[in-house]
């Protein structure tokens, strides 16, 4: 059975840090990323990390800020989310596939996790 396991999201406030981790059961993926969803917005891509060479690409509102990495023995594909802003607050998801188009552009993924909430106060 396939699942995705998101956790470490919570309250901060703004200019802090949360790590986001994710961890996959039931197959291998070789795209893996994490989607956001803001109360009443769409579902927008935030960045993914492809194969066993780990090329990353990231979405421009978070490039400099996120970092994303995976552990391919644990099978766990992680956020490590930097100086935080108000408008980073969503749900947030981790997502895969287990092809290489994935890990472009439109990111389209067949695995989702139920996500976990991150809050960002000012």
């Amino acid at each position: 059975q396939v699942q995705l396991v998101e956790s470490g999201g919570g309250l901060v406030q703004a200019g802090g840090s949360l790590r986001l981790s994710c961890a996959a059961s039931g197959r291998t993926f070789y795209t893996m990323g994490w989607f956001r969803q803001a109360p009443g917005k769409e579902r927008d891509f935030v960045g993914a990390i492809s194969g066993i060479g780990g090329s990353t690409y990231y979405a421009d509102s978070v490039k400099g800020r996120f970092t994303i990495s995976r552990d391919n023995a644990k099978n766990t594909v992680y956020l490590q989310m930097n100086s935080l802003k108000p408008e980073d607050t969503a749900v947030y998801f981790c997502a895969a596939d287990r092809s290489i188009a994935a890990a472009r552009p439109p990111y389209r993924m067949d695995y989702w996790g139920k996500g976990t909430l991150v809050t960002v106060s000012s």
